[in-house]
């Protein structure tokens, strides 16, 4: 069976994965007939947000692997102990998680640094030319890993005007799309979808998603 990697970053659309994006990752993978193997690095998040009112909460602290188990039914593994042979293809999903947790991108824009396990584990799929799939915010991060990369990848994000500056800033391409539809970069085996950037309904965004894995598991 093939393996998909899906590299989660907490719980929550303000400081951790998209639940939807997440979740709908999975039954696609499922669908598809392939086994989801769902990681997470064991570091502190950024910062804790309550998903009620939006505000911050500075005396909480929580762990991305320990939140990220959540939504994995507690199926998950440290992703320092993957390596590209262990799986045929990596997932990205969205939220704020992969701005804040996995990356700084958030805070740094263009200037970000990439979480040293994600970076590692994205360079040897590239490396290895083995496909992957980056959904909603999660292609900046992919943006400043590549940009060390000769060939530079073609992403999406949508059409944040802001977002795209600071993707093509970093070296990579940018293209718009819907949510309901996906960007293909056949030479460096990357696919990308916009989900809730653009995405009004869980709907348009389920659509994006499920094309994108269809697209990622094709490739296998």
């Amino acid at each position: 069976m093939k393996k998909i990697g899906v590299v989660l970053s907490g719980c929550g659309v303000y400081d951790g994965s998209e639940i939807h994006e997440a979740v709908i990752t999975l039954l696609a993978i499922d669908r598809a007939g392939a086994k989801a193997v769902c990681m997470a690095p064991d570091i502190d998040q950024m910062h804790v947000i309550n998903h009620h009112n939006g505000q911050e909460m500075p005396t909480e602290k929580r762990n991305v692997l320990v939140e990220s188990a959540r939504i994995a039914r507690g199926e998950i593994r440290d992703i320092n102990a993957i390596k590209a042979d262990d799986i045929d293809a990596l997932v990205l999903p969205g939220g704020f998680g992969a701005a804040k947790n996995l990356s700084n991108f958030a805070e740094k824009g263009d200037e970000c640094d990439v979480n040293p396990e994600v970076m590692r584990l994205v360079k040897e799929f590239a490396a290895k030319q083995k496909p992957q799939a980056a959904l909603c915010i999660a292609p900046a991060m992919m943006a400043k890993i590549y940009q060390s990369e000769t060939v530079k990848p073609t992403l999406t994000i949508g059409n944040d005007k802001e977002g795209i500056s600071m993707i093509e800033a970093m070296g990579s391409h940018h293209q718009e799309c819907a949510a309901t539809d996906f960007v293909f970069d056949e030479e460096n085996k990357i696919v990308s979808t916009p989900a809730y950037m653009v995405g009004q309904s869980i709907s348009e965004v389920a659509e994006g998603i499920e094309k994108t894995i269809n697209k990622l598991v094709s490739m296998i």
